[in-house]
């Protein structure tokens, strides 16, 4: 292993983790596409980064969730996406757990923001919006609740 390949690989993830969290997965494929990062050890260089407290999966899955929750995600679709990142599910679901989101107020907010506050009257109006919050990333059992 080079010692100035490896402190470029340090270097590119410093300035990666110093524009936005990354997952230690994400934060990998990154630096692997560099073309100096060949002969480097990258889970040894993240250790080292999580060691120095820079790189964190529970920092990044924290953030990753309150975004997604400002956007209008629901719990399904967030999951999925940090389970993409490389976080395991018990993470996801401390970090869920964490941001104390009520899923059924937030599925509404976006119902209303989408289609207007009054609720469909017709079948095919109601699977329209159905498929537009599952879509967001919200269960069956919160749809169901939504226009019961």
């Amino acid at each position: 292993m080079c010692i100035e390949n490896y402190t470029r690989c340090y270097q590119t993830a410093i300035g990666l983790l110093a524009r936005r969290e990354h997952s230690r997965l994400e934060l990998i494929n990154k630096i692997r596409r560099k073309p100096f990062s060949d002969d480097v050890d990258l889970a040894s260089l993240c250790d080292a980064l999580e060691a120095s407290n820079y790189l964190s999966n529970e920092r990044f899955a924290e953030m990753f969730v309150r975004s997604r929750v400002s956007r209008g995600q629901g719990k399904i679709k967030i999951s999925y996406e940090l389970r993409q990142r490389g976080i395991d599910d018990a993470l996801i679901a401390s970090a869920l757990l964490e941001e104390g989101t009520d899923w059924l107020v937030l599925a509404k907010e976006q119902r209303e923001k989408r289609f207007g506050v009054k609720k469909p009257k017709d079948y095919k109006e109601r699977a329209r919006q159905s498929r537009f919050l599952a879509g967001r990333g919200f269960s069956s059992e919160i749809i169901y609740l939504l226009f019961s």
